[in-house]
């Protein structure tokens, strides 16, 4: 029996204990369609790797689990936040087991997208919704038959140069073809996570910065009965907040009825919902059933103000209907997003100003997330970029530089003016982890540079220079650096950050500097530089807009008795390279003063409930991290926010 194993890899999420958000639906329902009970394929047996382990293992840890397990194939789900990683852990395994072959499918897996198609170390793509030709593909391997000519499919020669893709296919399989893989157990329901499901595949709508059309543009929907007895069976597993995948929720046809439905089986409230809706077509009477449904949180996309630009991305809409719907539906207890995206072809940075003013005139301001447009692989947008004067990153997350009515400067500074407008940040803060060491944990090493006595490392587990190369860390873990001479040890900090990141390039890792005196401008120059030259990740370029780095963050911690670095900080509140830490002790959380802009370090296991309290609603949530884990895990989950939805 050959075995064929799933790996579908997080959102990486900002900080240490934030949510990936992660549930393999796309891997399980892959493993699921191998073994529908009508006609299984035979002499395979399918796993997916699960959320748990994804989400907590480094790189080095993934690739070692996987060589180990020793499949015959495994598949890769690539995704804008995951691919490049996907690739590497492929290239990896490829090394160590070449016997092994890779698959790759999911949204990144198309002609147009130069990238994947051009790296190496997988054997077979697979492009558009993939149940029926992946299943195809796994009998024609297994036959040990030719692979030319099938649809859908390109695969490595002999040569190792990939051949073009076969016949393009769209998916027009019903979806009750193949069971849900919440009940063939290859996809767990969690209570503490959101529950994913698909109910319609296919999108009537033609957004030319959406992937969804190129899909399909039939809806295909699982009807009322199967969704209801799906939606009860997952009630039974446990679990608590649904979130419907459907491309656009309320397009579905009987869409009353299905409301009407789902509030039947629902009736006891204990299942919060969350979909995505347009505008058109919600009426009072839909927005009551919605809320009697269970929904909890809905986002509506206006995308811009500006009713020309709809029309040439081909939205269409009425931002005013979007407004109207957004205040019928928050009259209903729902939170809701509301987005804009930022460089839409045809916008100038007036119509992001505009149309932020347009949410806040109508009170929705709170509920606003403005965000730089992506040109995605499969897209109308992306074939037609060259026509419309479109620049755009040629890798992850593929955001626009500049179009002909906005520059790069100008993209940047319309995000800032939102925040400015908004009175709040956009989008995710590089949290570092300054929790302190336990043992038998893989989440933080303490590396000591020195014998000094004055180096305040009691509490960590220092391990020795010599273990560095072998060293596997979590998926995110954080390097702390003792040394009581920076200037003297700055070339090995330098050597060890570089031999980190090579050793584990797509793990987030927070390196952090404990500082006895004020560092030299030279020397924290040649860190920073060093940590721009590593920007090659999704993750890293993220923020890069931002000069902020989610991948790679450079940390300095001070003790806040030390009066001199005090003062230094003081000077450097601006920089967005790298991040201070003041250490407080909990005795010292009242003499904060809410209005300076700093960063702290609470130490200590206890913190009293008037102490929290004052944190919590006096000084920026963001400004504020523990070393004991039992609190930085309540004030990311209680204040922060970073549950599942």
């Amino acid at each position: 029996m050959a075995k064929i194993q799933f790996l579908q890899l997080p959102v990486p999420p900002p900080s240490y204990y934030a949510a990936t958000g992660n549930v393999p639906l796309a891997a399980a329902s892959l493993a699921s369609c191998l073994e529908s009970k009508d006609d299984p394929v035979l002499g395979l047996s399918p796993y997916v790797v699960s959320p748990e382990d994804t989400d907590s293992l480094g790189d080095r840890e993934l690739i070692d689990r996987i060589v180990k397990e020793g499949p015959d194939f495994l598949g890769l789900s690539l995704y804008l936040w995951n691919t490049e990683r996907s690739l590497y852990i492929a290239k990896e395994v490829k090394k160590r087991n070449p016997e092994t072959t890779i698959l790759i499918g999911g949204p990144e897996v198309n002609e147009d997208n130069p990238y994947v198609l051009g790296e190496s170390g997988y054997d077979i793509a697979v492009s558009g919704e993939a149940e029926h030709s992946f299943r195809n593909l796994m009998r024609t391997i297994l036959s040990k038959s030719s692979l030319e000519g099938l649809e859908n499919i390109a695969y490595r020669k002999e040569n190792g140069s990939l051949t073009s893709f076969g016949k393009q296919a769209a998916a027009d399989f019903p979806l009750t073809d193949f069971p849900s893989p919440y009940t063939t157990g290859h996809l767990q329901v969690d209570p503490k996570r959101s529950t994913y499901l698909e109910t319609v595949r296919g999108c009537k709508s033609q957004c030319t910065y959406c992937f969804y059309p190129k899909s399909s543009q039939n809806l295909r929907t699982l009807d009322i009965p199967e969704t209801i007895k799906l939606i009860s069976n997952l009630k039974e597993k446990g679990a608590r907040e649904l979130v419907f995948l459907d491309p656009t929720f309320n397009h579905r046809p009987g869409f009353e009825n299905f409301l009407d439905a789902i509030a039947e089986v629902n009736s006891d409230g204990k299942m919060s919902m969350f979909a995505e809706l347009r505008s058109e077509g919600v009426t009072p009477k839909l927005a009551t059933k919605l809320r009697k449904a269970g929904f909890t949180r809905v986002e509506l996309g206006l995308q811009s103000v500006n009713e020309e630009t709809l029309k040439r991305v081909k939205r269409y809409g009425s931002p005013h209907k979007v407004a109207e719907v957004a205040k019928m539906l928050a009259g209903e207890g729902m939170e809701l997003l509301l987005d804009l995206i930022i460089g839409l072809p045809g916008d100038k940075p007036e119509d992001v100003e505009r149309g932020i003013h347009f949410f806040l005139e109508h009170g929705l301001g709170e509920w606003v997330q403005a965000f730089p447009l992506s040109v995605l692989p499969g897209t109308a947008m992306r074939r037609d970029a060259e026509k419309e004067g479109l620049s755009f990153m040629p890798t992850p997350p593929y955001r626009i530089i500049q179009t002909p009515t906005f520059s790069s400067r100008d993209l940047t500074e319309s995000l800032y003016f939102a925040e400015d407008l908004l009175e709040r940040r956009l989008d995710e803060f590089p949290r570092p982890f300054l929790c302190a060491a336990i043992p038998k944990k893989n989440d933080r090493f303490d590396l000591v540079l020195t014998n000094s006595n004055t180096l305040p490392i009691a509490e960590t587990n220092p391990i020795l220079e010599t273990q560095w190369s072998s060293l596997s860390g979590s998926r995110h873990h954080s390097v702390w650096f003792h040394s009581d001479n920076l200037s003297k040890d700055l070339s090995r900090i330098l050597l060890l950050i570089k031999e980190r990141i090579t050793a584990e390039p797509f793990c987030t890792i927070d390196f952090v500097l404990p500082l006895l005196c004020v560092p030299k401008s030279k020397e924290i120059e040649s860190l920073v530089s060093l940590l721009e030259s590593q920007r090659n990740s999704y993750l890293s370029r993220t923020l890069a807009h931002r000069g902020e780095n989610l991948q790679h963050r450079l940390v300095f911690v001070f003790d806040g008795n030390n009066t001199e670095l005090k003062n230094w900080r003081e000077k450097e509140l601006d920089s967005t390279s790298y991040l201070i830490y003041e250490k407080i002790q909990t005795t010292s959380i009242q003499s904060l003063d809410p209005t300076r802009e700093a960063f702290y370090l609470i130490e200590g296991e206890e913190v009293d409930g008037p102490d929290f309290a004052f944190l919590k609603e006096e000084m920026d949530p963001e400004s504020i991290t523990f070393s004991s884990r039992k609190l930085e895990e309540r004030w990311s989950m209680e204040v922060l926010g970073y549950g599942e939805l």
